[in-house]
């Protein structure tokens, strides 16, 4: 199985298809390859695709450390090096679209393009910074489990099947609870605004919910031609639950934009 390895942490990757522009997909908080499969099926006809699987998720190797963002940009950094990927569009999903905006913001030349999928707020609502305050806490704490259940459980939308559900769940609440609320922790560190207007490439937001932390009013503040695409009837792994919607943004984002 391929890995790259960055201070003694493997990483791992799978890598297919053929063509340009490259493109590496970067998952969610404690998710992990299999929350691109859609996509990666549909552009590897045309494109040579790369997803990663963040440290502490997956087949990723789980070190106690290095979960801030930028720490997993490096990760991210680091396979694309690994592999001799050169101005691949970057796709991340949630806690991926973070960290695809500071990959691009923290090794300038290295992204082509960046699509944000349904990201982590960038810019917080001082309620949403409090939420996410709050869950660090409470994973902390000795119901630390029930709450991350309960949270994960909200993750898929009103369109997801039974199926769906159970693999969200499963697979999110596979990681061991200690590295997802780091994770989280780095997130209510992470200086969003700081990244989006650091980097210097053609930026895509996709969004399943046009309002909140994220309305387009907020992201236009900070950056006015970042492009935003909102999907319908389906929650926050739309990337799964409406493929055919996500996946074509996407393509004609890397047509026009590119």
């Amino acid at each position: 199985m391929p890995y790259a390895e960055r201070n003694g942490v493997r990483l791992y990757y799978e890598r297919d298809g053929a063509g340009e522009p490259e493109l590496v997909f970067v998952h969610g908080w404690c998710c992990d390859a299999s929350f691109y499969a859609p996509q990666v099926e549909h552009f590897r006809s045309a494109h040579a695709v790369t997803v990663v699987e963040l440290r502490g998720c997956g087949r990723s190797d789980r070190p106690p450390d290095g979960y801030g963002i930028p720490s997993l940009a490096d990760d991210v950094a680091t396979v694309c090096a690994h592999e001799g990927i050169r101005k691949p569009v970057v796709v991340g999903h949630s806690l991926g679209g973070m960290i695809a905006l500071e990959l691009a913001a923290r090794h300038p030349g290295l992204a082509r393009a960046v699509v944000a999928d349904d990201p982590g707020p960038i810019d917080p609502l001082p309620r949403t910074a409090q939420a996410f305050l709050a869950f660090a806490e409470q994973m902390a704490g000795p119901q630390g489990e029930d709450v991350r259940r309960a949270w994960v459980a909200e993750v898929p939308g009103p369109s997801a099947n039974d199926e769906l559900r159970r693999h969200v769940v499963e697979t999110m609440c596979a990681v061991p609870l200690e590295t997802a609320a780091a994770v989280i922790d780095g997130v209510n560190e992470w200086n969003g605004v700081g990244a989006l207007m650091l980097c210097d490439v053609p930026v895509l937001v996709l969004l399943s919910d046009p309002g909140g932390s994220n309305a387009p009013e907020r992201l236009h503040a900070v950056r006015p031609d970042v492009a935003v695409g909102i999907t319908v009837g389906a929650g926050h792994c739309h990337q799964l639950e409406v493929p055919e919607q996500v996946t074509a943004m996407i393509e004609r984002f890397v047509t026009v934009s590119l």
